[in-house]
């Protein structure tokens, strides 16, 4: 079977969260049970830089005019199976280079453009599944997040024969939709009957995330617990109803983590490896982690660790109500993150 996985990002080359971690991944192990795999990632600097011996495959036009070429080439210290992972890139430099965070200024402030930079993404794939890469058309569109949500669309609402491709729609964190002003809605390149409610409209505006849920053959999730969760008013995040209409087209697979990264019997970078038959060395690692941070370092005391976006979705408001009992119990608190300016404060104080 033939699968382009289509993301913003990708581990190791450009990571924000853990969508890159299974980008990254899920390639490698696909490759493993007999599936050809290429991805298709927009070009951002990191991602261009990492793209060896690369030829252009095609262009295309994007709705508003611009012209989007497309490079296949094999992603440097990405497993692909038998060598690096073969990826399709987007040459596009008004839209992809850019200094730092993929999505935001350094103010961060999200892009103007982002429905641009993001549309071109899904348009290359449904180019890709039409035939521009005459020697290689994938079978399958395994799309993830709101950035590839358009996919499933473009290809749905291609002006011509369909190309028999169907497309897999991964939700990794349904808070984050890809919303944009109606206003954009003409330069996506689809018909006016995509904005509707079986469509992009979301409350009067454009939605990629709802884009991938409604136009995209199966749905997919990060866990089981999440794919239910994600269809209740609570945890829906206005989604709920589309979800809850999709139910025999969602799936939980429950996300692993990669043990040829994140094994501390393995790990180059960490003060000193162990297992669980050999423990000693977490005791090193603990107080090489309290001096680098500036903490004290007291072996019985309890280090509570959070790695993260800081924002209230991911449960934050909860960890500042408990830093003072975790403190007066002889606790300590280690946060690595960044998000929400008033979070951030709130954490320093």
């Amino acid at each position: 079977m033939r699968v382009l996985q289509v993301s913003a990002e990708i581990f190791p080359l450009l990571k924000t969260g853990g969508l890159a971690d299974i980008a990254g991944a899920l390639p490698q192990a696909l490759a493993g049970v007999g599936c050809q795999v290429r991805a298709l990632l927009p070009g951002f600097p990191a991602i261009l830089q990492a793209l060896q011996a690369s030829r252009l495959v095609g262009e295309f036009r994007a709705p508003w005019g611009d012209t989007v070429r497309v490079r296949l080439g094999q992603l440097a210290g990405v497993p692909g199976g038998d060598g690096p992972l073969s990826a399709y890139v987007l040459e596009a430099p008004a839209l992809y280079a850019r200094p730092g965070n993929p999505y935001e200024d350094a103010q961060r402030r999200p892009y103007a453009d982002n429905h641009r930079r993001f549309a071109a993404l899904g348009w290359a794939a449904a180019h890709l599944a039409h035939g521009l890469d005459g020697d290689w058309a994938p079978q399958i569109l395994h799309c993830h997040d709101w950035h590839a949500g358009l996919a499933p669309a473009c290809l749905k609402h291609w002006p011509g024969p369909a190309a028999g491709v169907r497309t897999l729609y991964t939700v990794h964190n349904l808070a984050y939709q890809g919303l944009f002003g109606a206003e954009v809605f003409g330069e996506l390149g689809l018909p006016a009957a995509a904005f509707q409610l079986d469509g992009l409209e979301f409350h009067g505006q454009v939605s990629f995330m709802k884009a991938g849920l409604h136009y995209a053959d199966h749905l997919s999730t990060v866990s089981p617990s999440y794919a239910s969760e994600i269809q209740t008013p609570e945890q829906g995040c206005g989604l709920d109803g589309l979800l809850r209409s999709r139910r025999e087209q969602l799936s939980g697979i429950l996300n692993a983590v990669d043990e040829a990264v994140w094994s501390p019997g393995a790990d180059a970078l960490i003060e000193h490896v162990y297992t669980p038959a050999r423990m000693f060395g977490k005791a090193l690692c603990k107080a090489a982690l309290q001096r680098h941070s500036g903490l004290a370092p007291q072996a019985d005391a309890p280090l509570f660790a959070l790695v993260g976006r800081i924002t209230e979705q991911k449960g934050l408001p909860l960890v500042l109500a408990g830093v003072d009992e975790i403190v007066a119990q002889g606790g300590q608190l280690l946060v690595l993150g960044s998000g929400e300016a008033g979070m951030e404060q709130a954490l320093q104080q």
